[in-house]
């Protein structure tokens, strides 16, 4: 078991905000966060429903059973 950070993905704002991802693993902080900060950015003009929302939370997984990014 190793400690990783995971990148959680909402979609959606109050109510109508939907769990989208939660198993993207990270063994690195800053690598983590780029990628939650990258995958939230929009263009153009999205709708409410398409507002995105990225943390990064620490976890304990096993490597064997999962992919960890580096």
């Amino acid at each position: 078991m190793v400690h990783v950070f995971a990148l959680v993905l909402y979609i959606g704002v109050g109510s109508s905000r939907t769990l989208t991802s939660e198993d993207i693993y990270f063994y690195r902080l800053d690598h983590c966060n780029y990628y939650a900060r990258e995958i939230v950015r929009r263009y153009g003009y999205p709708d409410i429903q398409d507002y995105g929302t990225a943390y990064c939370i620490p976890k304990v997984v096993d490597p064997a059973e999962v992919t960890i990014y580096d």
